[in-house]
Parts: structure tokens; C-alpha cells; sequence
């Protein structure tokens, strides 16, 4: 065979195998695309929407979480810290129908807390205690990112001259409940117990600790059912 053919079949099986890497590596990224979309849910669309539909900046960020975040083992809550826990959400609750304002700031710092507690970046680092909690409560991390919106802003209520809707630190009213409910999944999520806090407990013990976690069913309070007086 002269040289001319065996450079030329060179190139050729060069050239066959640069397709098939590009084919695999687009394969690779379709599944991770797949993957990612099915673990973050919404989280995945804001992230999207954030980087401006650049799906490779969006997922290349998402990635980085679960490689930072994603071998977190959340911490065991004891019961008596559960029940302190509803004890304060439910206040705050109730505290919504006089100063919605206040009612916020209380679910934001208690929503750092618990995180904490269960073994997230301190609260202290926002950015990165809700990059973690997006990793593994990502159907729910929004309404913590938004009760920490409204409460970080500080500018004064006034009332919608066309509405009368009561304005409070640039959120109305019902922005502000609506977090409130948002936010109170992530809460329940958290209470929740994890799958290692069963280990090694006595049956009636576990039976009364999944009862105080309540599973994402307790009933929010009075106050949500009556008009607030804003702040």
C-alpha cells in the first residue's frame, strides 16, 4: 500500500473517530440536561431564566451545587426541637395578621436556623445555605428565597392609592402571605425526618416523632384565614 493511502485511511479514521466522541460527549450533555431537569424541577427553569436561556451556563451552575452540596447529610432533630420549631413558625403565623413585615423576617431567620440546625451552611452565607437546600429541597427553596427577599427590604409601608392594597417593604399584603404558605413547605421539609433519624429509636418514639413532623400536612392557622392589618 503506498504512503498516500495509509495517510489518507489515517485521516479518515481520525475523522470517524472525532464524530463519534462529539456524538457521545452530546449525548452525555442531553442526559445530564435530563437528569438535572428532573432533580431541581422549578429550580431548574429559574436558573435557566437567570443565565437567559443559556441551557450550558444554567446546567454548568446546577452541576457545581450537586458537586459542592449533593454527599450533605442532613442532621437529626430531636422531637423537643421540633416542637420548638412549629411552636415559633405558628406564632409568626399568627403574628402575620398585625405585621405582616414581622411575620416574614421571623420565617426568613427561622428558615436559616433550622437549615443550620439540619446541617446547611450557616445562615450567615446565605448564597450558599440555599444553593445547598436547592440541591436537596429543590421542589420548595423558592419560598425561602422569597421570604428573604421581602424581609431584606427595608423601605416603609404605604398604602395603593388605586388598590388600597397595604405596600410593605415593596411587597403587598397577599405577596407577603403567599410567600409565607411558599415558604412553609420548605419549613415543613425540614421537619420532616430524615430516613437516618429512625435508627436506633424505639417504636413509639418514632411513631410520635413522624407525628410532630406532621408530613406536610399541618393546617396553617386562623390568622391566614382573616385580612391582614399590614405593617
Amino acid at each position: 500500500m503506498s504512503t498516500g493511502w495509509i495517510i489518507a485511511l489515517i485521516v479518515i479514521v481520525a475523522a470517524v473517530a472525532l464524530i463519534v466522541a462529539a456524538l457521545t460527549l452530546r449525548g452525555r450533555g442531553a442526559g445530564g440536561g435530563r437528569d438535572l431537569r428532573r432533580r431541581f424541577g422549578p429550580e431548574y427553569d429559574r436558573t435557566l431564566a437567570r443565565h437567559d436561556g443559556d441551557a450550558r451556563a444554567a446546567e454548568r451552575e446546577l452541576t457545581e451545587r450537586v458537586e459542592r452540596h449533593g454527599a450533605l447529610r442532613e442532621r437529626p432533630l430531636e422531637p423537643a426541637q421540633r416542637q420548638q420549631y412549629e411552636a415559633r413558625w405558628t406564632a409568626a403565623q399568627e403574628r402575620f395578621v398585625d405585621s405582616p413585615r414581622d411575620a416574614v423576617a421571623e420565617a426568613d431567620q427561622l428558615l436559616a436556623e433550622l437549615a443550620a440546625v439540619r446541617g446547611f451552611p450557616d445562615g450567615g452565607q446565605y448564597e450558599e445555605q440555599l444553593a445547598a437546600l436547592s440541591v436537596h429541597h429543590a421542589h420548595h427553596v423558592h419560598g425561602y428565597r422569597r421570604v428573604h427577599r421581602i424581609a431584606r427590604t427595608r423601605t416603609g409601608g404605604a398604602q395603593d392609592g388605586r388598590t388600597g392594597a397595604v405596600q410593605d417593604g415593596g411587597a403587598g399584603t397577599e405577596e407577603m402571605r403567599e410567600a409565607m404558605v411558599e415558604a412553609r413547605a420548605l419549613f415543613d421539609d425540614l421537619l420532616r425526618p430524615a430516613r437516618d433519624d429512625h435508627h436506633g429509636r424505639p417504636p413509639a418514639e418514632r411513631t410520635r416523632t413522624a407525628s410532630h413532623a406532621g408530613g406536610g400536612r399541618m393546617h396553617l392557622p386562623w390568622a391566614f384565614g382573616r385580612h391582614a392589618k399590614g405593617s
